[in-house]
């Protein structure tokens, strides 16, 4: 058996067949589990050359067994795929999708040569066959013939075109190749050409320029294990103890037998450092697992990504971490010692647990639990840079302001955070050359562009404010945020603490269930979405019924309450409601209801109206000259 790491595009270079085995499964790969991942490797290799940083660590995108296969003189040479068929498969499915991008956008020289890593060419015994780098098995081998020759996207739609059962609300998904096809077709469009909002990375350059640069990146940048067989070698025998599950290493345990090699190699004592520094990385709170994303991992991994991401300002993702935290230290040697390494990682260690275990007397406390309530750790990087530096109370306050009105901004829009992980760490980048400071951030949030970056201005965000069904772009827990920091802007210095025992929920003030206790303005009765429908042309009540069905979702018409009120007197006339309201709950924003005598559209815009009077003050919009 011999194992030699070669170029991706090395694989299928030569005139030659992989042939998958009958005894193979079918293909399995999927978006969330294989593509995407995958996907993220190939483009973030595409990123670093397009940004001209050809330096980094080669990417192995996983091995390959293969076994020699006796083949007659006048075919292809083939090889058997013991191992990483789904991988091999994927692979072919990328490249047919470059080339067919490479074709539509009419780089003929850059289609020529992907077209050269997915079919062979010349002289061929059976070329309908032999034409194929890769040969899947019998059940796989139309939908994939299909994905790999066809030759475009038009072409392939048509071979396999979207199709819906009656009266079935979505359509059935396509054969798994070609939904992987155009998945991956999809994103390099994207990743090219930009969404609309975005424009591409390196958009300054030439197409066909930032296509070439890619392809030097799949060329050189990306490997995979290539495992030849021999003579003697048990093909089966090496399939199964290829494929047995084991449990392997975090990432944090890697990392922690290379820097305490490196330790000894230095003379530096083991045994203190680890007590000293490490230990505290043994503890069960950092073994612990926890959600970030589509990824369940335990909290010392999830600490090392954001710390090295903080360090670099490049995104890391944590199955790269061991890697790309040894390629930096060779490289850069950003610590003179070991124990200077370890010191700081201890620090930076004690600074990531104040981020998601905050406490309430830390200036940071505020911020912390904001970004924790509205899901926003891809900040966490920023977060552990700003602990870093010199900050006084009240810049943290001040950083606080600015950050969580530039997120809730846009959580109240319901704007993408789709690019949130590449904000924030060009936020770090410019930090660092222009100095951290909260005017500084302010600048650099108030100049992004575009619903993918911008911060909305006060009339976005009040267009939003009054309009917007916030149950469509925001959960309870963000709801109820919002609510009670409105409610304490009406506290002064002269109010007593009110201390909240118990969680808080949202009161619908004009209730889901108005229809019975609640007319219409004009003193009738509202309509049920059957009797909308059914309902004649013009009938005034749809209208009024809509208008009214609308603004209940609207913030001017919640609340907050400690505890929830009794559905008959929840869904009762304002008369009995607003009492019941008030005699609940202690917080100022429901003692303002007092104020309002009933209970309509018209009073749930003035109520909204005053409520972003405040909003605005709370979380201020961006620089002047930014707004748009």
């Amino acid at each position: 058996m011999k194992a030699n790491a070669v170029p991706l595009l090395a694989l299928f270079e030569r005139k030659m067949r992989l042939e998958v085995p009958l005894f193979q499964r079918q293909y399995v790969w999927s978006r969330e589990q294989q593509w995407e991942p995958l996907w993220e490797d190939i483009s973030r290799k595409f990123v670093e050359y397009l940004d001209g940083r050809k330096d980094g660590p080669v990417h192995f995108l996983g091995a390959m067994v293969l076994d020699q296969k006796l083949t007659p003189s006048t075919h292809v040479e083939k090889r058997q795929v013991i191992d990483g068929q789904q991988r091999l498969t994927t692979l072919q499915i990328f490249l047919a999708a470059m080339r067919d991008f490479c074709v539509e956008q009419e780089c003929e020289e850059l289609a020529k040569e992907f077209r050269s890593y997915t079919l062979n060419s010349g002289m061929m015994a059976d070329p309908e066959v032999d034409k194929f780098k890769v040969w899947p098995t019998q059940l796989d081998r139309k939908q994939f013939t299909n994905v790999v020759s066809l030759g475009s996207r038009a072409a392939i739609d048509a071979a396999h075109p979207l199709t819906r059962r009656k009266y079935a609300r979505k359509y059935d998904p396509r054969p798994r190749m070609v939904e992987a096809y155009f998945f991956f077709s999809e994103q390099i469009r994207e990743f090219f050409l930009g969404n609309g909002d975005e424009p591409p990375l390196a958009c300054d350059q030439p197409l066909a320029a930032r296509i070439e640069e890619s392809f030097q990146a799949l060329k050189n940048a990306l490997q995979v294990v290539a495992i030849d067989l021999e003579k003697d070698d048990d093909a089966q025998v090496i399939f199964e103890t290829l494929n047995a599950r084991g449990e392997p290493l975090l990432p944090a345990d890697l990392l922690r037998n290379y820097i305490f090699l490196r330790a000894a190699r230095l003379n530096e004592p083991q045994e203190t450092l680890y007590e000293k520094y490490w230990r505290r990385f043994d503890e069960e709170f950092w073994r612990q697992e926890v959600r970030q994303g589509r990824l369940i991992r335990p909290r010392s991994d999830l600490f090392m990504q954001h710390y090295l991401a903080s360090r670099q300002a490049v995104d890391i993702p944590i199955k790269h971490l061991f890697v790309e935290y040894r390629f930096w230290i060779e490289k850069n040697r950003p610590f003179p010692t070991v124990e200077a390494e370890l010191a700081t990682l201890a620090k930076q260690g004690a600074n990531f647990r104040r981020i998601i275990e905050p406490k309430k007397d830390d200036p940071i406390f505020g911020l912390a639990t904001f970004m924790e309530r509205f899901d926003i750790r891809t900040a966490y990087p920023l977060l552990l840079y700003l602990t870093e530096q010199d900050l006084m109370a009240r810049d943290w306050a001040d950083i606080s302001t600015v950050m969580e009105s530039y997120l809730l901004r846009r959580a109240v829009m319901g704007w993408s955070t789709k690019a949130y992980n590449r904000i924030f760490l060009n936020l770090l980048k410019t930090l660092r050359k222009v100095g951290c400071t909260p005017l500084n951030l302010r600048q650099a949030l108030s100049e992004l562009e575009g619903e993918t970056s911008a911060w909305p201005s006060d009339e976005k965000f009040g267009e939003a404010w009054q309009t917007q069904h916030i149950y469509q772009v925001l959960n309870n827990a963000k709801i109820v945020h919002i609510l009670r920091r409105l409610s304490d802007s009406y506290l002064t210095n002269r109010n007593e603490e009110i201390t909240i025992d118990g969680a808080l929920t949202v009161e619908h003030l004009l209730p889901q269930g108005w229809i019975e206790n609640w007319p219409l303005p004009d003193g009738t009765k509202g309509m049920t979405w059957i009797e909308m429908s059914e309902a004649e042309p013009g009938d005034l009540r749809v209208a009024a019924t809509r208008a009214r069905n609308a603004a209940l979702q609207t913030i001017g018409n919640l609340t907050v309450l400690t505890q929830a009120l009794n559905s008959s007197v929840s869904n009762g006339a304002w008369v009995t409601k607003r009492p019941e309201v008030m005699k609940s709950s202690l917080l100022p924003i429901n003692q303002q209801l007092h104020g309002f005598d009933t209970w309509d559209e018209e009073a749930i815009q003035k109520r909204g109206k005053d409520l972003f009077s405040r909003a605005i003050r709370l979380w201020p919009g961006p620089s002047p000259k930014a707004e748009s």
